[in-house]
């Protein structure tokens, strides 16, 4: 096969599995927890105000996170219209574009490389990792950080092995990128693992180039307009955004996120998932060589220390934090899956197989997702898989799967490893899409518990009266906010309106509705039996 019709060959397959992988299922079920639904309503707001400075929420500025994600969100409202599907369009694009400049930055150092493979299979690696696809699926901006930081790293390395200034020159754009995405973060990890990159090649001269006048620059003009109108709109933006939100968030449980210290270990783990036996083993021959090498690495192996680099040293930063979520450490899980595409490539082009029990273990990891996969609806209603016939089917489709893969690479070789991984990966994703959704919907969504209201609303004659709630959890306030577009009253916050309006309330907390409307009337509306919610009219004092 000619180069030519190699790209052209990748190109499909990388087009094809980016929009399955990415974008199928965007809309199958709602937008989850408290962040989808407020970033997303925090977009709609300022599309609707043709503000591209201030984020609002509820019409009050939000200043917890910067503006690239809004501004991607916008755009696609501009374009499709304002829907939850839509709200996820940036992370699904932020995801593409992320595995292309993975696949042309190998293109480019693989170029003399005796396997062609090798492009296309740090691309599929990155693509098909469990963390990459849940954060496509998301209305979020960790997709977007990791994406812009991901590219900007591998500019940053396409331009000290090429000496290219146009490569540094897209670094320190991506990296701005990645400043307007979630804040300081971008810059800092950037620095450092450049910095701890150095001193471990001792390449000294690197790192007085690096620092270039013209790129500087270019990293202002994309990030400063947007600091300096945000503050300057919004005096208290730098407190909030840079004191509360990034300095006291590292460093205090100011909150309520807080995890032990080896928190992150497991979610690299899952996140790296179906991968993940391969990657340690890469990661572990990487650490041998680099710490055999008393001198300096042979050119080979200096791709593999920056990558390890990157890939440990976010890790250990937010695991020393005191707030953690899983999405911090999404800018790390790109050097994993890129330390493996270089595995695979020395064992193929050295025509070494892997060994049994290697073999074995990941063909049983890769197969094991498809059995909650095909029980999800079981996992999110009843938290557990259940003992059943519906079990049993699920776990022989998932050992007929481990076996074929283990019998496929033991013939093979690693050579078939991209190819034999993502058939369990395709089938576990459109099973979650095509079984999991309903029920992803019903446990997880304001989505259905808006549709009722809606319906519920559609009674009244005149201009429905607004809603509040009663001790419902900030996923369905921010949910309703969103599916409802108007902002959400809550009793215990003392916001029960002066005016008639619907209030929705657990079942076991109805009577508290009494009390709090005494001297009012209150008439029963209806029930939301997935919830065990209750609706209740609230007449006007």
């Amino acid at each position: 096969m000619n180069q030519r019709t190699r790209l052209i060959v990748d190109s499909l397959l990388l087009i094809g599995l980016c929009c399955f992988l990415f974008f199928f299922g965007l809309g199958h079920f709602g937008l989850v927890g408290a962040d989808e639904p407020r970033y997303a309503q925090i977009a709609r707001e300022m599309l609707a105000r043709h503000d591209w400075i201030t984020p609002t929420l509820g019409g009050k500025p939000w200043l917890e996170k910067p503006v690239l994600y809004y501004w991607q969100a916008m755009i696609a409202y501009s374009i499709f219209g304002v829907s939850d599907w839509v709200a996820r369009l940036p992370s699904a694009f932020d995801a593409t574009l992320m595995v292309w400049g993975v696949y042309l930055f190998l293109s480019r150092i693989g170029s003399k490389t005796e396997y062609a493979g090798f492009p296309l299979d740090g691309a599929l690696f990155m693509a098909s990792a469990a963390g990459v696809i849940g954060f496509a699926h998301a209305a979020s901006t960790d997709m977007p950080l990791a994406a812009t930081f991901t590219l900007g790293m591998l500019a940053w390395y396409a331009w000290r092995e090429s000496g290219t200034k146009s490569y540094l020159a897209l670094f320190y754009f991506f990296i701005g990128l990645g400043t307007l995405a979630k804040g300081p973060v971008a810059p800092f990890l950037a620095a450092a693992i450049i910095a701890i990159f150095t001193v471990a090649t001792h390449d000294w001269k690197i790192i007085r180039r690096t620092p270039w006048l013209p790129g500087i620059l270019l990293f202002c003009l994309v990030t400063l307009p947007w600091y300096i109108a945000v503050q300057h709109r919004n005096s208290e933006f730098f407190h909030v955004f840079i004191l509360e939100h990034n300095l006291a968030r590292f460093g205090t449980n100011l909150y309520h996120h807080t995890e032990p210290f080896w928190y992150y270990i497991p979610v690299v783990l899952l996140g790296l998932m179906p991968w993940i036996i391969f990657i340690v083993l890469a990661f572990i021959e990487s650490v041998r060589t680099w710490i055999s090498r008393s001198q300096i690495l042979p050119p080979e192996d200096v791709l593999n220390m920056f990558l390890l680099i990157w890939l440990m040293l976010p890790i250990f930063f937010f695991s020393i934090s005191k707030s953690k979520l899983p999405g911090y450490i999404l800018p790390a899980l790109p050097a994993g899956t890129l330390l493996l595409a270089d595995y695979v490539r020395r064992k193929v082009t050295f025509i070494e197989r892997p060994r049994n029990l290697e073999t074995a273990l990941h063909s049983i990891v890769s197969a094991l997702p498809v059995v909650p996969a095909l029980m999800i609806q079981y996992v999110l209603v009843q938290h557990r898989l259940p003992w059943g016939r519906a079990l049993l089917i699920s776990c022989l489709i998932a050992l007929g799967l481990a076996i074929a893969i283990g019998a496929t690479l033991k013939k093979y070789g690693l050579r078939m490893l991209r190819t034999t991984t993502l058939i369990p990966v395709v089938l576990a994703l459109a099973f979650v899409v095509r079984f999991g959704s309903p029920a992803l919907d019903e446990t997880l969504s304001a989505r259905p518990l808006a549709n009722d209201l809606i319906r519920v609303e559609n009674s009244f004659a005149e201009k429905p009266p607004p809603i509040a709630v009663l001790r419902l959890s900030r996923e369905d306030e921010y949910g309703l906010h969103f599916y409802l577009d108007t902002p959400i009253l809550r009793y215990e916050l003392g916001e029960v309106p002066a005016q008639e309006h619907i209030v929705v309330v657990p079942r076991e907390l109805q009577e508290r509705v009494m009390k709090r409307a005494a001297g009012r009337q209150v008439v029963h509306l209806g029930t939301f039996a997935p919830r065990a919610l209750e609706y209740f009219w609230v007449s006007s004092p």
